[in-house]
């Protein structure tokens, strides 16, 4: 079978659009690829929010974007809105303004989405994205808005950290100045440093970054503009020094006479080329993969692997798991207890299957709150659950979105103190994530979630995985855990019984501990 999807990109800078065929035999197959610039970001990071102009503009290019679709008979689309939408205070307005007088229904992704999608498009480069990760690699997305760096050693990740050093965001610093060229290159070179510095503090130490990959559509239009007659998708520090140095003598004008671009396009071309000179310069990385994707191609490869049309040889569930414990690491959470509450929190799940009525999602998520429900003991030790979701909230986890980043909060936060059901804190609204209907529907998957995380962290009361040969079934109206472990579990008994009412009450069974001995 053969579908013929759309994927749109409401950019910070363009508005594109790619259209594919995804078929199991052939995978993911770009046919046609059309783009629209426009300067969303323009506005958003000066004014705050987006003119009516740009609106009208907006609206007027994806009529006709639903025309093409129309034409191509398109089965299914899905349009993402990324840094300009996500930050401009009348985002809701102009996404309704789309949806009325367009029929698209535009979805504002987190950044965390959005840098996953596009790794999914280097996923897709199967083999070689497999080769380059297996040593010291980094992604480095650098889009109109910002820029996220993923390390990756042995074919894990490490960490992921994003930082405000969008090319357009550099673009608005230095009109605020009439500077030279050469004191504008100086300017954006100490700009980079000022977010790249923290970085290398905190994340380079002591490792040994030999590869980059470089995504994201000003690298993209950079590296076409400066090698359209060159073969394969690899430079050498080298040659992209040379590229740079190219590019330090040249003024805006020239650039548009010597690239054949527009005044837009040659006023992004150096701080893209300074951002990651610097990258290149701080990691010590020898060499450089321009893979060409584009924001359409993850949209695609994120479509086809949830319609189950492509199966991907990498684990991003593992890559999500392992930013979360690097995170907890981070935060000096005690990890032997982390991961005996994580295993037991999947035990309880599994076993739970016919009574929570929740899927693989919910599983990964109640996993996150296992790995990192005692981080907010590095800020106190008192009031520790709240802390701890203040640190989750602020910080973006790598392929979970607003939502899912709310709900493991809120189920890290109430796994000690008293779930009280109308004091829930909402920030988000759950009414984007298809899974969940309305905010009940998210409050009822937080109350699931932190019963499990509760009794998890109970059955490691001691801190020393006394249950970690446990077996879980439910008999009856009981989830009886059963151990054979031969020395005192008193302090897990007790806590079991303890968090027994708020467990039954969500679940409708009691937890009761059994203990065998051993002939």
């Amino acid at each position: 079978m053969v579908r013929t999807f759309a994927a749109i990109d409401v950019g910070s800078f363009e508005l594109e659009m790619g259209i594919y065929e995804i078929s199991d035999k052939n995978g993911v197959r770009a046919i046609d690829h059309v783009k629209h610039m426009i300067a969303l970001g323009r506005d958003t990071f000066s004014d705050g929010k987006i003119s009516y102009q740009m609106v009208e503009e907006t609206c007027r290019v994806l009529q006709d974007f639903a025309r093409i679709m129309e034409g191509y008979r398109v089965s299914d689309y899905r349009a993402y809105a990324t840094t300009a939408m996500r930050e401009a205070k009348n985002s809701q307005i102009v996404l309704e303004q789309i949806r009325v007088r367009t029929g698209i229904h535009v979805r504002v992704i987190s950044n965390s989405e959005q840098r996953f999608i596009s790794y999914k498009a280097v996923a897709l480069k199967d083999a070689e994205f497999q080769k380059t990760i297996q040593k010291g690699t980094a992604i480095v997305d650098v889009g109109f808005g910002s820029v996220q760096i993923s390390l990756f050693d042995k074919d894990a990740l490490v960490s992921t950290q994003n930082m405000p050093l969008g090319v357009l965001k550099l673009r608005a610093a230095l009109s605020q100045v009439s500077a030279s060229t050469h004191l504008e290159q100086e300017l954006v070179r100490e700009l980079v440093d000022n977010e790249l510095v923290t970085f290398r503090k905190m994340y380079l130490k002591d490792r040994n970054i030999r590869n980059l990959i470089a995504v994201g559509d000003p690298i993209l239009n950079l590296y076409y503009k400066m090698h359209a007659n060159r073969r394969g998708e690899r430079l050498t520090r080298e040659q992209f020094d040379e590229m740079y140095q190219w590019l330090l003598g040249k003024s805006r004008n020239q650039l548009e006479e010597a690239l054949d671009i527009n005044g837009e396009y040659a006023s992004l071309m150096f701080p893209t080329a300074a951002i990651f000179h610097r990258v290149l310069e701080m990691t010590g990385a020898e060499n450089i993969w321009v893979p060409g994707i584009r924001m359409g191609d993850g949209i695609a490869a994120e479509y086809a692997e949830e319609k189950k049309l492509i199966k991907f040889n990498h684990s991003f569930s593992n890559d999500i798991i392992a930013a979360s414990r690097n995170m907890a690491k981070r935060y000096k959470c005690h990890m032997p207890h982390v991961q005996a509450v994580e295993t037991a929190a999947l035990k309880v799940f599994d076993s739970l299957k016919k009574f929570h009525g929740m899927k693989s999602r919910e599983r990964l998520l109640l996993q996150i709150a296992a790995d990192l429900h005692p981080c907010g003991k590095f800020v106190t030790m008192r009031g520790a659950t709240e802390c701890a979701y203040n640190i989750i909230m602020s910080t973006e986890i790598i392929g979970l979105s607003h939502v899912d980043r709310e709900i493991v909060a809120n189920v890290v936060k109430y796994h000690i103190v008293d779930f009280r059901y109308n004091e829930v804190e909402l920030q988000n609204s759950p009414s984007r994530d298809s899974r969940l209907e309305g905010t009940a529907g998210l409050i009822l998957t937080i109350a699931k979630l932190t019963a499990i995380l509760r009794l998890a962290n109970s059955m490691d009361r001691s801190h020393a995985d006394k249950l970690a040969d446990c077996r879980i079934a439910v008999r009856g109206n009981q989830l009886v855990i059963t151990t054979e472990y031969e020395g005192d579990v008193t302090l897990e008994r007790l806590s079991i019984e303890e968090k027994g009412d708020f467990f039954e009450e969500i679940f409708g069974v009691r937890p009761v501990l059994k203990q065998k001995k051993r002939v």
